[in-house]
This record gives structure tokens, C-alpha cells and sequence, in this order.
């Protein structure tokens, strides 16, 4: 009969943290096509100016939640990396800490949650800014969730901001658009994003076309103005 070796205490926890270390940090690879300079934001992750064509490549912890990253357009800083921005400003920060001022076209993400898959979507409830695509580059995982219809130039009246179409919560905070918790629906407002962005999310309850996965330790791109 094979003998087996109890294994020792210290071996022990070096088995635990080597099985922890398995959810490994995601890559993420963010770049700007504009023919315009844009700010890119992350949180985690803090803030980079982007040129025409410039990456920045993002490395985000296993198992982080409820990140953001998202384009800031007509930005000024200083040397301190104090000032502010047009749209998609974060307390007049060039290193985010704090999400952004809608609107803003935001890619999120959860890693690493149930049965070790990442939760990624696009998201229009806080309005949209600038054109995007977040997909994924590694792995088993082919997803591809783009948003590049001219929302700005068709938004409706009463969400036209300055350098964005809003999204109706951060203007009107009701019920009816699903600001608060509670039952609500698509309204026309919502739908006015869908209609031009069908993988994108349109309202707070829209998570059943709008959510999707891919196998943890998947890496990604998002790309401005695809």
C-alpha cells in the first residue's frame, strides 16, 4: 500500500497562499483613438493623460469590485495635478480616488466573483462622453461590448450637456428613472440609449442584456473612440 506524508503546518499555509495567489491581476490595456487628447480615468488605479495612439497599461488586483474606467475630455492640471475637467471629472484630480461626474461612458468590472468569473459591462446610466470599446484579449473569453453611435449629436434636449449626453438620474433623481430603489422600467429616455447601444446599460435595471462574464484571470482592453 502507498504511503502518504501528513503534510506539516507551515506546509500547510504555503499551500493556502499558493491556491489564493491562482486569481491572478487582470491587465488592462487602455488607449485613446480620439483625434483629440482625453484623460483617461481609473478607480482603482488613479489617472493618465492620453494623446492620439498613446496605451497605458492598468494592473488591477484579483478580486477587486466595482471598478470604473472611463475618458475625461477638456482637462487643465497643474504641476500638482490639481484642476478640472469638462466632462468626467473626479474632485479636480488628475489620480482619480473618486468616481467621475456623469456623463461619462463607463467600462465596469468585478473579477474574480461567483464560480471565478469577471462581471464586465458598459454603462450609459451616468450618460455618455466619448465613444468606446471594452473587450476582452486573453483567454477563452471573446467578448466585445462597443458603444460608438453619436449620441452626443441626437441627445435629447433635456439631457444635452456641455460635451455630453446625460443620462436622466443625474438631471431628474425620480423614481420613474430608476434613481432610487424601488420598481421601475424602461422609459423613453432610457430606450433613446439602447436603441443606438444594445450591449450597453441603459438603466439601473437593465442587467439581463447588459452584464456579462468571462473566466476570471481574463485580460481586457478599452479603447476610446474605436
Amino acid at each position: 500500500m502507498r504511503s502518504f506524508t501528513k503534510l506539516s503546518i507551515p506546509s500547510f499555509f504555503f499551500l493556502l497562499i499558493s491556491c489564493s495567489t491562482l486569481a491572478r491581476a487582470a491587465r488592462f490595456d487602455v488607449t485613446n483613438n480620439c483625434p483629440y487628447t482625453v484623460w483617461a480615468a481609473a478607480v482603482p488605479g488613479g489617472g493618465r493623460q492620453l494623446d492620439q495612439g498613446q496605451t497605458w497599461p492598468l494592473d488591477v488586483a484579483a478580486s477587486t469590485t466595482e471598478a470604473r474606467i472611463w475618458a475625461r475630455t477638456n482637462c487643465r492640471f497643474d504641476g500638482a495635478g490639481q484642476g478640472s475637467c469638462e466632462t468626467g471629472d473626479c474632485g479636480g484630480l488628475l489620480q482619480c480616488q473618486a468616481y467621475g461626474v456623469s456623463p461619462n461612458t463607463l467600462a465596469e468590472f468585478s473579477l474574480n466573483q461567483y464560480m471565478n468569473q469577471d462581471f464586465i459591462d458598459m454603462s450609459l446610466i451616468e450618460g455618455f462622453n466619448v465613444p468606446m470599446e471594452f473587450s476582452s484579449t486573453s483567454g477563452e473569453c471573446n467578448r466585445v461590448i462597443k458603444c460608438t453611435a453619436d449620441i452626443i449629436g441626437q441627445c435629447p434636449a433635456a439631457l444635452k450637456v456641455t460635451g455630453g449626453c446625460n443620462g436622466p438620474c443625474p438631471i431628474f433623481k425620480t423614481d420613474e428613472y430608476c434613481c432610487n430603489s424601488g420598481s421601475c422600467g424602461p422609459t423613453d429616455y432610457s430606450r433613446y440609449f439602447k436603441d443606438r447601444c444594445p450591449d450597453a446599460y441603459s438603466y439601473p435595471k437593465d442587467d439581463a442584456t447588459s452584464v456579462f462574464t468571462c473566466p476570471g484571470g481574463t485580460n481586457y482592453k478599452v479603447v476610446f473612440c474605436p
